[in-house]
């Protein structure tokens, strides 16, 4: 027998209560390191450690947006969890100076998803 929708729902909750408040997730598929996530991830880390940030930082994999890559999906408290797309390098330190540091969006490269 399956479980029922209320187990799955006490599942959800205990994971989410796992998961840190503030993180960073960089699109690191094929299509994701071929439009240069590799430079973007290592930015963000560096910032993250310039700044002395207890912020989570993941590689992931691909969302189905290839175009918009590098992708990177910002969740920090005080601020709306947004994928950013097209991130470069200068992109990626705008994400840390406005979107973790000030609650501020980063205009003209979120994307729906």
């Amino acid at each position: 027998m399956g479980m029922t929708k209320d187990q799955l729902l006490a599942i959800k909750d205990e994971t989410l209560k796992k998961q840190p408040a503030s993180w960073i997730r960089v699109g690191y598929s094929t299509c994701g390191v071929a439009a240069g996530a590799k430079e973007v991830y290592e930015v963000l880390c560096e910032e993250i450690k310039a700044r002395n940030l207890t912020l989570e930082i993941k590689k992931c994999g691909c969302v189905g947006l290839c175009s918009a890559e590098p992708l990177v999906e910002v969740n920090v408290e005080g601020a709306p969890r947004v994928f950013y797309g097209k991130v470069n390098k200068e992109i990626a330190h705008k994400i840390m100076d406005e979107h973790v540091s000030q609650k501020k969006l980063v205009d003209g490269h979120i994307y729906d998803i």
